[in-house]
């Protein structure tokens, strides 16, 4: 799928999101520092619109996307992909992780255009405390949550099957089984299947 995506916000306080009076359907990405999420976005996005680098919780900001597509009808559809900050990096100040949960929680609370939350995990460590408790609070607003799992390529391909049942069976909410994406030579493998599963839910 050719997603076209474009800038649209970037919005470091509840004053700057973008009201929801279009009614674009929203995509939301989410999950803790360092777990690939500028890279997985640029890959979804096909373009290079997300700053990745080695310092983890660089991004203290809601960014908006606006993406295009045309589907199998040959139809023009739009939808946005919101990029939240990244959570659980201890560095950060006490001041600053209450401003991220501000902010979030501004734009989460009765968001009637959010189809469901991107949850990225690390495959390589499953569903840690502070995810879980991301789950949590999504699950008492009435957010769907799909999880994605990324950095598969650190683990040996024919321990993918095993590890992801561990982790579906030591509970976890998700709308459907959970992807599994791999970087291999500088691409991302399983984002077909994503931006399948995105179009499912927008249409």
């Amino acid at each position: 799928m050719n997603f076209k995506a474009g800038i649209e916000a970037t919005c470091f306080d509840s004053g700057q999101l973008i009201p929801e009076k279009d009614g674009v359907f929203e995509i939301a990405i989410a999950g803790r520092s360092n777990v690939g999420k500028s890279s997985l976005i640029n890959a979804l996005l096909n373009a290079k619109l997300a700053k990745t680098g080695s310092t983890p919780g660089k991004t203290r900001s809601i960014n908006f996307y606006h993406v295009s597509f045309t589907d199998s009808q040959n139809n023009s559809r739009t939808f946005r992909l919101v990029d939240l900050p990244g959570y659980g990096y201890a560095a950060r100040s006490k001041s600053e992780r209450n401003d991220w949960q501000r902010l979030i929680s501004s734009y989460m609370r009765n968001r009637a255009n959010l189809k469901f939350v991107c949850h990225l995990v690390d495959f390589r460590h499953g569903l840690l405390a502070n995810d879980r408790e991301l789950q949590e609070w999504l699950r008492n607003l009435g957010v769907n949550i799909f999880v994605v799992f990324t950095k598969a390529d650190k683990i040996a391909r024919g321990k993918w099957r095993g590890t992801l049942m561990q982790y579906v069976k030591s509970g976890l909410f998700s709308l459907d089984v959970p992807i599994i994406t791999s970087s291999v030579s500088g691409k991302i493998s399983g984002i077909d299947a994503l931006q399948d599963f995105i179009i499912s839910h927008i249409s």
